[in-house]
């Protein structure tokens, strides 16, 4: 396949993952979907493409860092651990933030999974995966995070 076309089906796995979450309000949320949102963006960066990633990312994402930087610094963590062994979800959270910018304000959900690496100490530490989700203005709800510790 393509890159062309693969770009292009991650870019359509995210507006349908993005029609999924979207529509429901917040105290609607499924947390199956959300698991499910966040596993898709962690094989995103699981396989490198970053930059899919951060295309169909939440304006507040987009606002807080460039799309070089988001990539720089996700592949900077990330790379180096190589493949996941085991991952597995295990907290949902869901959050208020107030902000004076209507973009950054409002709805967010995290999905944490604990991952076992295959260049971690021996395999057998785990970390963590954090993946945040947005509610935009448009009741749409869009990757706006990754944060591995």
């Amino acid at each position: 396949m393509t890159a062309r076309r693969t770009t292009i089906k991650c870019l359509l796995g995210l507006a349908l993952l993005a029609g999924a979450l979207g529509n429901a309000a917040a105290q609607d949320v499924e947390p199956s979907d959300m698991v499910r949102g966040g596993l898709q963006v962690i094989q995103l960066v699981d396989q490198a493409r970053i930059g899919d990633l951060w295309d169909g990312a939440a304006p507040a994402t987009k606002k807080r860092v460039s799309r070089v930087d988001f990539m720089a610094q996700i592949s900077k963590v990330r790379g180096p651990l190589g493949a996941p062994l085991q991952r597995t979800w295990v907290a949902i959270n869901r959050q208020v933030v107030a902000d004076n910018d209507p973009e950054l304000a409002g709805q967010y959900v995290s999905v944490e999974y604990e991952t076992r690496f295959t260049n971690t100490a021996a395999s057998r530490a785990s970390m963590r995966e954090l993946v945040s989700f947005h509610m935009d203005s448009d009741k749409v709800w869009r990757f706006s995070g990754y944060v591995l510790r």
